[in-house]
């Protein structure tokens, strides 16, 4: 019995140890996939990613595994992501491989807040990254593969800061046959446009109401809402025997301000097609320029709403306001009528217009036309139905302050525009808002109708000088991304150090005025912006606006520095970084930049 035991023990112990041995020859041949490291966390939702080697349709290559939950997101193609180039990027390289362009999966719809389709990747999916050629260090054994990920991670209420991940692994290019096999759903062009929506949405129905409500509001106006009585009255002068005929030179009354609009329209139509002036959904509130532009058209219409200038046809226009005879008169005094309605309705006119160049050719033609139904639609109702002519409220102080209203609406706008920029740049623009006001005040108020000519003259050309000067100085096109700064991050800085890389920090904050002026005369200089490119300077931007800021703690505990700003640079092969302080650092920066190897 005894020896019957001591048998199958024996016996079980060999299969068990047959077994581990082929399970653990199994696993030294298969690759050993890389610690995963987290993407991006928000309260309950996360993302992480991990690579490993794999095959997909029979070709080699490295497979980017993300898990995490679905309300955390990845934004597919540039052209719906929040900013460009905040779509999801995968590069892989290494000395032993060369790579093609990742593969991406099918993407996903969803609907943002303001109801754009916009294509995502999120929960669980997978990148596959191709190798295309194997040198010959892959031969020999393991090889080094790097895996750079790159964009921005939103969920449905806020959208976290832009990351930049680095995923390293070792695979072994002998094993390549044992790699598991991967298949992606479908993949295709991230940069392809989501899918169009059946049928329009609630959006642009909304837009198109909002439209002609403008043309509505365009009717109580303080220059408009007196000429309301006075036309219809003229028009039941030239109708007294009839009804019908009152009512027929009531519609051509409309239709001439309608044509108002579509020759708007028209014009829309000439800058589109003649101009190229083509945006797709979305796409203009991408771009950092459009933004300005926009940001500062409000400011100046909302200027206007305030009484600070204002726009005035010409005399010899103005004047031919009279009554018109027949059809063909009625009609010339709608077009009129909606002419002379520009000085002060110019802000929503010039609000509307901008809009409707923004949208697709047909819908900026229909909400053009729409503002001039909704303008036509009162004198409409008035011919039709003559004694609510009684119930028009009379122009006074009532509507000059709904008119300030709405200027402050506008700015509101603006201040929403200019938050969309990124910080670097939305505070120069802040700057430029207040200059530009002043000239605008400048323009307007500083001159009178009986200002003689000449003082008229120079103090204009002073205005329009002043905010052209100001525009050049705090809006250079393409300075604000010279540098490609990364944040503050302790760690990161001392590992550049130990690693000989050169590392510049720029100590500054949002309420330092000398810290701009650094921005501007030093950092937005392209010679010294090509010379940290061109030497691979680590840049980090220590920003200290507040107090419990790491870049604030370090600068006080760990440098000893008072105050900003203070730019900080550390030299290979140096014990003590070189200290720059004050305003006049370009020159210095410059030289110490030069001295430094060139990257290999």
């Amino acid at each position: 019995m005894f020896k019957n035991v001591l048998l199958t023990s024996l016996v079980g112990l060999a299969c068990v140890s047959v077994f581990a041995c082929g399970a653990l020859g199994q696993n030294s041949a298969a690759p050993e996939p890389a610690a995963g490291i987290e993407i991006a966390r928000h309260e309950q939702e996360f993302s992480s990613a991990r690579i490993e080697p794999a095959r997909m349709d029979g070709q080699a290559g490295i497979a980017v595994l993300f898990t995490g939950t679905h309300d955390l997101h990845y934004y597919a193609s540039p052209k719906t992501a929040p900013a460009p180039g905040f779509e999801l990027k995968v590069e892989a390289k290494s000395a032993a491989f060369d790579f093609s362009k990742a593969v991406f999966p099918k993407w996903q719809i969803i609907t943002d807040p303001v109801g754009t389709k916009v294509e995502v990747y999120a929960g669980d999916f997978t990148i596959f990254v191709p190798i295309t050629v194997a040198k010959a260090q892959a031969q020999t054994g393991a090889a080094d593969v790097e895996v750079k990920i790159t964009g921005i991670t939103c969920t449905s209420l806020l959208c976290l800061p832009p990351f930049e991940k680095t995923l390293q692994a070792k695979i072994d290019w002998r094993d390549r046959d044992s790699w598991r096999q991967i298949s992606l759903e479908a993949p295709g062009d991230t940069g392809a446009a989501a899918p169009a929506a059946a049928g329009p949405s609630y959006a642009t129905w909304f837009a198109l109401t909002l439209a002609f409500v403008a043309g509505v509001i365009l009717n109580i106006m303080p220059c408009v809402l007196p000429v309301i009585p006075l036309k219809v009255l003229g028009i039941f002068e030239q109708a007294r025997q009839s009804k019908a005929r009152c009512i027929a030179l009531g519609l051509s009354f409309c239709l001439g301000i309608v044509l108002f609009f579509a020759a708007l329209a028209v014009l829309n139509i000439i800058l589109r097609l003649g101009y190229g002036t083509v945006f797709q959904w979305g796409d203009h509130f991408r771009n950092p320029a459009f933004l300005v532009g926009m940001a500062m058209l409000m400011v100046v219409l909302a200027l206007f709403m305030f009484g600070v200038f204002t726009v005035t046809p010409p005399s010899s226009i103005a004047g031919k306001a009279g009554p018109g005879k027949g059809l063909a008169g009625s009609a010339a005094m709608g077009f009129l009528a909606a002419l002379l309605s520009t000085p002060c309705s110019f802000a929503i006119l010039t609000a509307a217009f901008a809009w409707a160049q923004t949208q697709k050719l047909p819908l900026a033609t229909v909400a053009i036309l729409l503002i001039g139904a909704g303008m036509a639609a009162p004198y409409a109702i008035l011919t039709s139905i003559p004694s609510l002519l009684k119930f028009l409220p009379k122009a006074g102080r009532w509507s000059e302050l709904f008119k300030q209203t709405m200027g402050f609406v506008l700015l509101i706008v603006a201040v929403w525009l200019v938050a969309a920029l990124p910080k670097a740049r939305s505070n120069a623009v802040l700057y430029f808002g207040v200059i530009l006001a002043f000239c605008v005040w400048m323009w307007g108020g500083w001159v009178t109708f009986s200002t003689p000519a000449a003082r008229k003259w120079v103090i204009r050309t002073i205005a329009a000088v002043l905010a052209v000067a100001a525009g050049l100085w705090l809006l250079p096109p393409g300075k604000a991304d010279a540098i490609d700064w990364q944040p503050y991050d302790a760690a990161r800085i001392d590992g550049a150090v130990k690693q000989q890389r050169p590392v510049l920090i720029e100590f500054m904050a949002d309420w330092c005025l000398t810290c701009k002026a650094v921005e501007k005369t030093v950092y937005a200089r392209r010679d010294i912006a090509g010379l940290i490119k061109a030497k691979s300077v680590l840049a980090i931007k220590g920003d200290t606006t507040l107090r419990q800021n790491p870049a604030s703690v370090d600068l006080k505990e760990l440098y000893r520095e008072p105050g900003v700003p203070v730019s900080i640079l550390f030299v290979p092969d140096k014990n003590e970084p070189v200290r720059l302080h004050g305003l006049l650092i370009g020159a210095e920066l410059k030289e110490l930049l030069e001295k430094l190897p060139d990257k290999k």
